[in-house]
């Protein structure tokens, strides 16, 4: 699930993971939304490239357009219809991403069509079986072996974008979709204001997927893979500890291996998970660069930590040349530059300790 408050860029989202999402056939449910943003999906799905076929993304996509001024009853009626799409194209032996936009204003028609029906409503006025009718929903995800005397796979991801209302997590809607979904990708309002995209807040976002893939990842990637990941997440959380006392008496209070760690975090910011949709070398990122853009990043906060610990100048290292190389990793496409910044890592602090 994807829940942000307005302009934290959940269509924009959307619409990256179904061009890019290993999937053959995506459908696109616009369930109560504005009619201009449907349009624009319409008239933009064609323009995009299916980065496999190269053929127009629309050609494998199935779009269903509810918007804002149709009646809500039709509501329900959209995301079912998609849903059962989905499992037609499954049956097939495809794999099928569902791109749900946004089931908060499914569940506003089912307490609008609730109060209409002078049913008993539960929190905030929604029906009572609210929770019910999203796991139902989220239930028919999942991978299958297809009956039939052609041994056939087929899957369904379903991707659902969700609209608290002031970007609050803690309304009906978020909460009983947390339970039943797997992954949880918050989008951040502070973060979409500093232009910071995608705003995905590396906190409280989290995937119960950890423990099932990490074999994979280990098997298909590399075997420190979990190592790095844990790793920048431990990095991370430290930073917000910092930033708290940064905040009651000053970056200048702190000791330097500290500081290392705020402009450590500060490049995974801003040259890791930040990234740009419409570059077409940064809004894809094949796991083999991905994993090196991170191992790099590590290594040189490594070789930081290790120079700081003997006394030396946090600002002459962050002054180095390959710093700047590691900010341009994300727009290369070589994955071999990337591996080589490694040794240049090496070589540019060999050389600093060597002047001082």
């Amino acid at each position: 699930m994807i829940p942000g408050g307005f302009g934290t860029g959940k269509t924009v989202s959307e619409q990256t993971l179904a061009k890019w999402a290993d999937t053959q056939i995506v459908v696109y449910i616009g369930c109560g939304e504005r009619g201009n943003e449907m349009t624009d999906v319409l008239t933009e799905f064609p323009t995009l490239a299916d980065p496999r076929t190269k053929q127009p993304l629309i050609h494998r996509t199935i779009l269903i357009a509810n918007t804002s001024n149709m009646p809500v009853a039709a509501r329900e009626a959209s995301i079912y219809t998609g849903i059962t799409m989905a499992e037609y194209y499954r049956d097939m032996g495809y794999d099928v991403a569902l791109m749900a936009d946004s089931t908060s204003r499914w569940g506003e028609a089912l307490r609008e069509v609730s109060g209409r029906l002078e049913e008993m409503p539960g929190e905030e006025g929604y029906p009572a079986y609210l929770a019910t009718r999203l796991a139902a929903f989220y239930e028919r995800a999942g991978r299958v072996v297809c009956l039939g005397s052609n041994e056939r796979i087929g899957s369904i991801t379903i991707v659902g974008a969700v609209s608290p209302p002031g970007g609050d997590f803690s309304e009906p809607i978020t909460q009983n979709t947390l339970r039943v979904a797997g992954t949880f990708w918050a989008l951040d309002t502070s973060l979409a204001y500093r232009r910071h995209f995608p705003a995905v807040n590396w906190i409280k976002s989290y995937s119960l997927y950890l423990d099932s893939i990490k074999d994979w990842f280990k098997d298909n990637v590399s075997h420190d893979w979990r190592e790095l990941r844990d790793k920048t997440m431990f990095l991370l959380q430290k930073e917000v500890e910092l930033q708290e006392i940064v905040q009651l008496v000053g970056p200048d209070a702190l000791p330097e291996g500290e500081k290392a760690i705020l402009e450590m975090t500060r490049i995974i910011r801003e040259d890791f998970l930040q990234q740009s949709a419409f570059d077409e070398n940064d809004s894809f990122c094949p796991l083999e660069k991905q994993y090196w853009m991170l191992k790099v990043i590590l290594t040189f906060n490594d070789a930081v930590t290790r120079a700081v610990g003997k006394g030396g100048s946090l600002k002459q290292m962050l002054n180095l040349p390959v710093k700047a190389e590691i900010a341009r990793m994300k727009e290369q496409d070589d994955v071999e530059a990337i591996k080589n910044l490694i040794g240049e890592i090496d070589r540019s602090f060999e050389s600093l300790e060597a002047e001082v």
